[in-house]
């Protein structure tokens, strides 16, 4: 089954979705390996991994779009991919979806925010007219030659026209084609149920550790009514964490023998980047090049003369 065809199977069961953010291609494989079914990949991670900076619309289509083949290389898991703004009008809203689609994402969301953008997140947002949104929508869906690939819409405006106009723009973004609806940030239990309650849409809640909407568990998330959570920074801010921890302690005592309980070894790293995979495959690949010489070999030396 295609990956697209899998996510949206996954957004439409009653069960609710998890979706672990992977902030590099390592991370997206652990997460395969610890049994879910599916990830995201943001643009807050992407910033953070490739430039070690804030997400403030700095990474272009490109960037991103080899980030992301990266990524579905490292893992048979579908992927939600962040689209920005689309990276431009209309037209270029169509070829991000046709770059994205090249890269093997499973689905992908774009905002209305204003170019450049920034994390939902943080403050200072502005918002573009809903026709330009609206626009880009059309643009999109249309450019997608995988009709299961999915297509979300994100609205920011929330944080600069309220909590009311959000939910009218999601129901836009809907109508306008949109199979997926995400309200960013909104800021109380109640308003959460709210968007679920008032869009004809599945809808996803996005858990931003520090951020702005409450932290729920998956499963008071799933009575609220949502079809799927992300946690699109929780293993940077876990790396990160960890990594101060590390450098600190090794600049401090000159060893990492302090730490190294919590790491992984030498086999066991090897395991989870699939080293002795590798080997065996690189193994058969030899064999079957002798097998074949010596086959060839044979048939020469058995030619009459």
């Amino acid at each position: 089954m295609r990956r697209t065809t899998q996510f949206r199977q996954l957004i439409d069961r009653p069960e609710i979705l998890l979706l672990p953010g992977a902030h590099d291609a390592l991370a997206a494989r652990i997460i395969e390996l610890s049994g879910f079914e599916a990830l995201t990949a943001g643009g807050y991670a992407a910033h953070a991994t490739l430039l070690g900076a804030p997400d403030i619309g700095q990474l272009g289509l490109a960037e991103m779009a080899d980030h992301y083949a990266r990524l579905c290389d490292a893992t048979s898991l579908p992927l939600l991919a962040d689209a920005d703004t689309g990276y431009g009008t209309a037209i270029n809203a169509a070829r991000t979806v046709r770059a994205y689609e090249r890269a093997g994402v499973a689905a992908l969301f774009i905002e209305d925010q204003v170019a450049p953008k920034r994390c939902g997140h943080m403050d200072g947002k502005r918002v573009v007219p809903v026709t330009e949104m609206i626009a880009k929508l059309k643009a999109a869906t249309d450019a997608r030659t995988d009709q299961d690939l999915v297509i979300m819409a994100r609205t920011d405006a929330r944080a600069i026209e309220g909590l009311e106009a959000a939910i009218e723009r999601a129901q836009l973004y809907r109508e306008a084609g949109a199979d997926l609806i995400f309200v960013e940030a909104p800021l109380t239990v109640d308003e959460m149920a709210r968007i679920c309650s008032e869009i004809p849409a599945p809808c996803m809640a996005n858990h931003v550790e520090g951020g702005k909407t409450p932290l729920l568990s998956a499963e008071q998330l799933e009575d609220i009514g949502y079809a799927c959570v992300a946690y699109p920074v929780a293993s940077l801010y876990a790396v990160a964490h960890t990594l101060r921890r590390l450098y600190t302690s090794l600049r401090e005592s000159g060893d990492t023998a302090t730490l190294q309980g919590e790491m992984l070894n030498f086999t066991g790293f090897h395991d989870i980047v699939r080293l002795p995979a590798l080997r065996e495959m690189e193994r058969a690949s030899d064999g079957f090049a002798r097998d074949l010489l010596e086959r060839v070999a044979a048939r020469v030396t058995n030619q009459p003369d």
